[in-house]
């Protein structure tokens, strides 16, 4: 009986351990006329983002109390995040900014909106080389019907389309 508790015990516990990595990031690609961009806003949960940190840069990241691992982490999305035009012209997007809002860290960037375009080329490889497992949705908004990329496995460039 002791013996049956303990391991119902640990199989709850490691449950709570791989609970807090969740190895998933959402971004909303916004084409808004108003302003002329495109903006990229990338949600990626805090605790990953902070082992992510600490992998990548090595020793104990604290995203809440060092505005410099904040500013590390949201300058390697922006390496890692890429957009061209269907015929594989690079669209270069600046860093906007980042910020931590509740158990999300979020990741600015921006690029004008080219002219008439009907297809954008996109790469998100932000944690997928810290972890195999990750995967990264994205979402366009305001060209027609929201359209969604995923990228997982060995995703590397993925196109999507916009209605005419």
């Amino acid at each position: 009986m002791r013996a049956w508790l303990a391991a119902s015990l640990l199989l709850l516990l490691s449950g709570q351990v791989t609970a807090h990595q969740l190895k998933a990031a959402m971004t909303t690609v916004l084409i808004n006329e108003r302003t002329g961009n495109l903006e990229l806003m990338h949600r990626f949960y805090l605790h990953d983002t902070e082992h992510a940190v600490e992998t990548l840069i090595g020793g104990h990241a604290d995203l809440f109390k060092h505005a410099k691992d904040r500013a590390e982490f949201a300058k390697y999305v922006n390496r890692k995040v890429a957009l061209q035009l269907a015929d594989k012209t690079p669209l270069k997007l600046s860093l906007v900014g980042q910020e931590v809002d509740g158990k999300f860290f979020w990741v600015y960037q921006e690029t004008q909106i080219p002219a008439d375009f009907s297809a954008l080329r996109m790469q998100h490889g932000a944690l997928r080389d810290v972890w195999a497992d990750q995967v990264n949705m994205v979402n366009f908004e305001g060209k027609g019907k929201v359209k969604t990329l995923h990228f997982d496995g060995e995703d590397n460039w993925l196109t999507v389309h916009f209605d005419k």
